[in-house]
């Protein structure tokens, strides 16, 4: 939709959400398409605001979530909120949301992610300084209920943290619910001073099973030419712990026959995690960006999630659905999506634990057909996206009843 075309969420007398996005990994896109397609097909009028590079993402989410693919697609404003400051550029986009808001007037804003999630306090409550306090004027304008899901932990570095923390503040002050993908996350906005925290399930959406052939490109892709297969997937970035998965992988090279390590995905690392491979000696394909997960974990034999930190993180969930086994590192929400059996969990930045638990999978047939069962059970326990939706709309009726 046109920056400039008028902002309608909906007819008269409908609920209105506005979505506000950051730029955001394809999972947080996805997840923020689902809530917004469910909370639309619930009888709320909906719109999104966030940068275009999200826009493929978000509707890949609302597209994938939606049965009646005949409807038209949830209106989408740009608004090029960053990852990162850039002062002069952030003050237009700001006042540009601000614009967007008022002219929409919603009854809830959400917010998904911390940047998003002060930008939008920052627009709807613009004499607040800040952000950092909470009320507003005596005959002001009705202001729209704000929601912040907050997805990821504070980034690598002194100056990302401090940033990172002026922002949790902002976001801890202003939004009426705060919304946690994982238990750690809703500690730390608990000490920020935050009211309304808690935990929020964050499903990955069910794929269709793949086809044989879907498989069977898969595997040439992977190029493991009837050898073991060890995926992973995620952005080339350090929070995954792709570094500390090839160290282990270097430990099987006499190996016969040497497991195949895949990385889906794309990033910043991909030439580093390349010359580390060439340097280690370690067997790495790197796949990209790819759109038949399914597929590919039909191949696979174990997966793999090393990452230094994660909430509940897609590729888990994929795996487990899929019946695939699981070792990941023990940290963040990850433990309490794959519960005590259905992963094998190791400690982060260990290489030699991480390679031996993998190869304790490939070893042991009997344990991996047990870790399979383990994972299906699990992944049908786990919250499902009508679940997340049902449980959003409470949130909503319990600052707007009429939502």
């Amino acid at each position: 939709m046109s920056g400039t075309a008028s902002v309608t969420p909906g007819g008269p007398g409908a609920p209105s959400l506005a979505v506000v996005l950051g730029t955001a990994s394809g999972g947080t896109a996805r997840h923020a398409g689902m809530l917004a397609e469910g909370c639309r097909r619930a009888g709320l009028a909906v719109l999104v605001i966030g940068p275009t590079s999200a826009q493929t993402g978000f509707r890949a989410g609302a597209d994938s979530w939606a049965s009646d693919v005949g409807r038209p697609p949830i209106p989408f404003h740009p608004a090029e909120i960053s990852d990162r400051p850039r002062p002069a550029r952030d003050l237009t986009v700001l006042l540009r949301l601000r614009r967007l808001l008022r002219q929409a007037n919603p009854d809830v804003a959400h917010a998904h992610g911390m940047r998003a999630g002060a930008f939008a306090a920052l627009a709807l409550s613009p004499g607040a300084g800040l952000g950092l306090r909470r009320g507003r004027r005596a005959g002001a304008r009705r202001r729209p209920a704000l929601v912040v899901t907050v997805h990821n932990a504070p980034p690598p570095g002194r100056a990302g943290r401090a940033v990172f923390g002026l922002l949790e503040r902002i976001c801890a002050r202003r939004a009426d619910a705060v919304l946690c993908a994982s238990a750690d996350l809703a500690d730390r906005m608990r000490r920020r001073g935050a009211a309304g925290v808690a935990e929020f399930d964050v499903p990955a959406l069910p794929a269709p099973a793949p086809s044989a052939a879907q498989v069977a490109r898969a595997r040439h892709d992977l190029g493991a030419a009837g050898r073991p297969v060890v995926l992973a997937a995620g952005r080339l970035a350090p929070q995954k712990g792709f570094d500390i998965l090839l160290a282990a992988a270097a430990r099987w090279e006499g190996r016969d026959p040497v497991p195949r390590l895949a990385i889906a995905g794309s990033g910043p690392l991909a030439a580093e995690l390349t010359a580390a491979a060439e340097r280690s000696g370690a067997d790495l394909v790197l796949l990209g960006e790819r759109d038949d997960v399914p597929a590919l974990l039909a191949a696979a034999d174990v997966v793999a999630v090393p990452s230094r930190w994660e909430a509940r993180a897609l590729i888990v969930q994929e795996a487990l659905r899929a019946g695939v086994p699981v070792v990941a590192s023990r940290v963040g929400g990850t433990p309490g999506l794959t519960g005590p059996d259905a992963a094998i969990l190791v400690s982060p930045e260990d290489a030699g634990a991480l390679s031996e638990a993998i190869l304790s999978v490939l070893d042991d047939p009997a344990r991996a057909a047990r870790l399979s069962e383990a994972a299906r059970f699990r992944a049908s326990e786990l919250p499902s996206a009508v679940d997340a939706v049902t449980a959003v709309r409470a949130v909503y009726a319990g600052l707007l009843p009429r939502c």
